[in-house]
């Protein structure tokens, strides 16, 4: 009997170490989790963008804040547009080549190998490559707007005596072959090229009623006894008051867009897309795919949306607070938003993120792995 007792005690003991081991075991597993946890969580808030720049140590040259917003990324270098004079200068700030203008309000934009400025509200446009000035005109009526086509066709939106506006389209060359005067499809807004330059959308709004009715219209691009001319295809609108603030042709889909929707001509109608967008920021064609920012609404982040030609959501994420800059070229994306840099292959996957320290005013394209900004110190050139 009292061999029995010791042997139930001592298996008591056992258990009760067995116990022990198990819940200090347990206890340090617990606190292996919770250490894991935070230690993850902490790497997380250490990892940032793939590089970290400071600009000021980049290629390229130094120059005022004033000097700055004046300069645009352009071929290899950047335009210097004033009011007196628009120049070609190198990444380190050499000029090519220069043309004078008079322009109060100059603007510009660049497509391609083509850069074209218009004076806002005035009366001119110029027309140049990274060799040369290729034609700068006088117009008839205020300049709003100008839109270059692939092939370097120039879309200018012009006011109009009697009338709410006009288009005037030159070829490459400079040669006006077309003008149409809206007379009652309201006032001209925007301006998009198909691929091929065989036809060009146009959206208007009509404010004469008691709602706003927004309007895009199609041309054909055609030779007609052996001259360039443009020809009224289509009119489209919907069932709704909006403005459409833009045109695309993605391939052979037209696209047009209001503050908060996407609209895809469908069936010789345009159709809304079931995704809502609280407020569109910016839309850029890249390769055969749409990329829009757009916020949910208010003080909310900015979001990236990729959208391809069947108007499928392909990428939709968060990307940032202030949207500074965005550019393009050869099915690449970059996004400048806060003090970063994203950029994107066409599918939204992000190839580089890219964080500096001035703000961004411009950025650009020019090859090899490069990307140019212009920030608020000067012209830089930074590899991703």
């Amino acid at each position: 009997m009292e061999s029995d007792s010791k042997k139930i005690k001592n298996k008591k003991n056992i258990d009760k170490k067995l116990v022990t081991i198990i819940i200090a075991f347990a206890i340090v597993i617990v606190i292996s989790v919770v250490l894991l946890i935070l230690v993850s969580r902490k790497q997380a808030a250490l990892q940032g963008a793939d590089q970290v720049i400071r600009l000021s140590a980049q290629g390229g040259f130094t120059c005022e804040y004033a000097e700055a917003q004046k300069l645009y990324i352009y071929s290899d270098g950047v335009l210097k547009v004033t009011t007196d004079r628009i120049a070609y200068l190198t990444s380190s700030g050499n000029e090519v080549f220069s043309t004078s203008v008079s322009y109060n309000n100059p603007r510009c934009m660049i497509k391609n190998e083509r850069a074209v400025v218009i004076d806002v509200d005035g009366y001119g446009v110029t027309v140049l490559d990274n060799e040369k000035v290729i034609y700068s005109k006088p117009t008839s009526g205020k300049v709003k707007a100008a839109y270059l086509s692939d092939n370097g066709m120039c879309a200018l939106v012009t006011d109009a005596q009697d009338a709410y506006g006009q288009i005037i389209i030159f070829d490459a060359d400079g040669n006006q072959i077309s003008q149409w005067t809206s007379y009652n499809s309201g006032y001209p807004i925007s301006v998009g090229f198909n691929k091929d330059d065989s036809s060009f959308a146009v959206t208007t709004v009509n404010t004469s009623g008691a709602v706003y009715q927004p309007y895009v219209r199609v041309f054909n691009i055609g030779e007609v006894n052996g001259f360039t001319t443009t020809s009224d295809y289509a009119i489209y609108t919907i069932d709704e008051p909006d403005v459409f603030g833009n045109v695309m042709y993605l391939g052979e889909s037209l696209f047009t867009f209001s503050a908060n929707k996407v609209y895809m001509l469908n069936n010789e109608k345009l159709v809304a897309l079931d995704k809502e967008f609280g407020a569109i920021v910016h839309v850029t064609l890249v390769g055969d795919k749409l990329f829009i920012v757009y916020a949910d609404g208010v003080d909310q982040l900015n979001k990236l949306a990729v959208i391809d030609s069947s108007a499928t959501l392909i990428y939709d994420s968060e990307v940032g607070s202030e949207v500074n800059a965005v550019a393009e070229a050869d099915g690449l994306y970059a996004l400048s938003i806060d003090k970063r840099i994203y950029v994107f292959n066409d599918s939204g996957s992000v190839i580089s993120d890219i964080s500096v320290d001035e703000d961004i005013l411009r950025i650009g394209f020019i090859g090899n792995g490069k990307l140019a900004v212009v920030s608020t110190g000067g012209v830089h050139t930074i590899d991703y």
